[in-house]
């Protein structure tokens, strides 16, 4: 008689390996050799056997000490099939918990619905300012819902779905496979454990019906192009389904035509004149709440930038409110007059390099490096 292959061999794992990657090594290996693959195939359902037996005992801590221990001789006892293995307990538990998802049957005796609906997601457009402030924004979606009629069972109001006789109500039918049994889902029922005999008129058995829905999305202060906000239970609707799947809403902010944004701060450039900068002055410059005075000191330079305390946009982590960064450029005059042509000749012939140490300090550069 052939000597048996090491169970650790087998899977493909070494004898130190966790029960997490003992358990995806057998998912992967079994999935690969299932019957069901492989209609017909002897090899691959002895191959798909010696796995199983495999992972019954890595699988459990008991035997697997057992194993590490004495090997195949601590199973081979007179009076148990399978070289010492009982298949008709717990493995019908371990094959549910691997091959649930992969039959839809949901784990141990379930009717292998779905988890949730599917989800949706909407593209939402909003202004500068709602983006800075926050908004409430009225939205319509396509979307898979409810049949309110007959609540989603499918079946005419007052009369109600008949049990399912393939499954008896179970969702599952099961068969035997060589020496255990597989459950997969009712191809009668879907799954449900019951059929609709006199289906609801508005969904003709469907449980469901596509309609556009009004909804309210709140927009929360400080939202930014990108964002993604979440409305749980707002998504498709599926009779299959345990739960709606969710809705996500993608903002993308319109651009503002004074205003950009940096993070939590908002740039704006404001022009001023060559007075205004040579002498000072009060000008009024544009904020999100409306237009603010600032004074500009004597002697400000073309790119100089000034600060506005707590005029920015809120932080949506909770830090509070960014500031409004205001950025002036000196603008030169494109025509001028007699008189301000003669002023600005008297000026220029007035002016000395004390009054410009930038200029200085760029040309004496100039000189150190090419004389």
């Amino acid at each position: 008689m052939a000597s048996k292959a090491d169970y650790y061999a087998l899977l493909g794992v070494g004898r130190d390996a966790g029960a997490d990657d003992i358990k995806k090594a057998y998912r992967k290996a079994a999935l690969q050799y299932h019957p069901d693959r492989n209609p017909g195939d002897k090899a691959a359902e002895e191959k798909f056997k010696e796995l199983s037996e495999a992972y019954q005992v890595l699988s459990d801590g008991e035997k697997r000490a057992q194993y590490d221990r004495y090997g195949h001789a601590a199973f081979e006892q007179a009076g148990m099939g399978g070289g010492g293995f009982d298949f008709s307990g717990n493995f019908e538990d371990i094959f549910g918990d691997i091959f649930g998802d992969f039959f839809g049957t949901g784990g141990r005796g379930g009717r292998g619905r779905a988890r949730r609906g599917q989800d949706l997601s909407y593209s939402l457009e909003i202004s500068f300012e709602e983006a800075a402030f926050g908004a409430e924004k009225t939205i319509s979606i396509p979307r898979t819902s409810v049949c309110q009629p007959c609540g989603g069972s499918g079946a005419k109001p007052g009369s109600r779905p008949a049990t399912c006789s393939g499954c008896r109500g179970t969702g599952q039918v099961r068969f035997q496979q060589g020496f255990f049994t597989i459950a997969r889902t009712c191809n009668q029922c879907g799954g449900q454990g019951s059929v609709v005999t006199d289906p609801c008129p508005t969904c003709h058995g469907g449980g469901s019906v596509r309609k556009t829905s009004t909804l309210q999305v709140k927009i929360p202060a400080g939202v930014d192009t990108g964002s993604r906000l979440k409305l749980r239970g707002e998504g498709e609707y599926s009779p299959a389904a345990s739960a709606p799947g969710d809705l996500y809403v993608l903002i993308r902010v319109r651009e503002h035509p004074l205003f950009e944004r940096a993070n939590t701060e908002v740039v704006c450039e404001v022009p001023i004149n060559f007075p205004q900068a040579a002498l000072g002055a009060d000008i009024e410059v544009p904020t999100l709440e409306g237009k603010l005075k600032m004074k500009i000191p004597a002697g400000t330079q073309s790119g100089n930038v000034f600060r506005l305390r707590g005029k920015g946009i809120v932080d949506l982590r909770g830090g509070g409110r960014g500031d409004q960064l205001v950025r002036v450029t000196v603008e030169t005059p494109r025509k001028l007059t007699g008189r301000q042509r003669e002023l600005l000749q008297e000026f220029a012939e007035l002016d000395g390099a004390d009054g410009h140490p930038q200029s200085r300090g760029f040309f004496d550069k100039v000189k150190e490096l090419f004389g």
